[in-house]
C-alpha cells in the first residue's frame, strides 16, 4: 500500500501516471480544443462577440478546472487563486504596464495588428469582458496547469505552461505570437514569484485593452 504522502497513480495498461497531473494535462488540452472548434461567442449573447467571449472563457477556462480540482480535493488557493504578495505583484505589474506601453503602442499601429485589432469592439464593457477572458486563461494557463507542473517537475513547469499559452496565440499577428514566448515567462514568473494569477491577469488585461484601443485610433 502506498504511503500517504505518495501522489496518486493510474496505471494505463502497464504505464504509471501521476492521477492529478494525468487529469490536469488531459483537462486543459480537452478544454483548449474544445474552446478551438466550439467557440461560445458563437452564440450571440445580446450584449455583444467580446462579452459573450469573456463569459465563454471563464465558463471553459476557470469554472471547468475549478471544478476539476474540488473533485480532485485540491485547494484552490495553491493553484494561484489568492490575493498572494499583493506588494510585489502590483509593483511589478504597473512596472512591466510603464514598459510595454509605448511598444504596444508602436505595435498596434502595424499593418496585421491594424487588419486584426482595429475592428474589436471598444468600451467600458468590452474592456471588462475582455479582463474576463485573459483573467480566465491566466488562471488556465498559470494557475490550473503551471502549478501541477511545478509540483511534478519543479520550476520548469513555468516553461511547460507557457507552450500550449504560445500556441493559442496562433492566428493573431505573428509578432505577437512571437512575443509571447517571453510573456508567456513573465506571466509565469509573476504568478510564481506572487503566487497569484491576480497580478498577470490585470497586465494582461491592460495590454490587450491597450493594443485595441490604439489600433482603433
Amino acid at each position: 500500500m502506498s504511503l500517504p504522502d505518495e501522489p496518486r497513480t493510474v496505471n494505463v495498461a502497464g504505464l504509471v501516471l501521476p492521477l492529478r497531473e494525468t487529469i490536469v494535462v488531459l483537462v486543459t488540452t480537452f478544454v483548449l480544443v474544445i474552446d478551438y472548434y466550439h467557440p461560445l461567442a458563437l452564440l450571440n449573447l445580446p450584449m455583444g462577440p467580446a462579452a459573450s467571449t469573456g463569459i465563454a472563457r471563464v465558463s471553459l477556462y476557470l469554472l471547468v478546472p475549478l471544478i476539476t480540482l474540488l473533485l480532485l480535493g485540491e485547494r484552490p488557493s495553491a493553484y494561484g487563486l489568492r490575493i498572494g504578495e499583493w506588494r510585489v505583484g502590483l509593483a511589478v505589474a504597473v512596472g512591466l504596464a510603464a514598459l510595454v506601453t509605448p511598444v504596444v503602442i508602436i505595435a498596434a499601429g502595424l499593418p496585421d495588428f491594424q487588419l486584426y485589432y482595429a475592428t474589436q469592439e471598444g468600451g467600458l464593457l468590452a474592456a471588462l469582458a475582455r479582463l474576463l477572458d485573459v483573467g480566465a486563461a491566466e488562471f488556465l494557463f498559470r494557475g490550473f496547469l503551471m502549478w501541477t507542473l511545478i509540483r511534478m517537475a519543479g520550476p520548469v513547469g513555468v516553461v511547460l505552461a507557457t507552450f500550449p499559452f504560445v500556441f493559442t496565440h496562433l492566428g493573431k499577428p505573428e509578432l505577437e505570437t512571437l512575443s509571447t514566448f517571453f510573456g508567456g515567462l513573465g506571466f509565469g514568473w509573476l504568478a510564481w514569484r506572487t503566487r497569484s494569477v491576480l497580478y498577470g491577469a490585470l497586465l494582461h488585461a491592460y495590454i490587450i485593452n491597450l493594443v485595441v484601443l490604439a489600433a482603433r485610433g
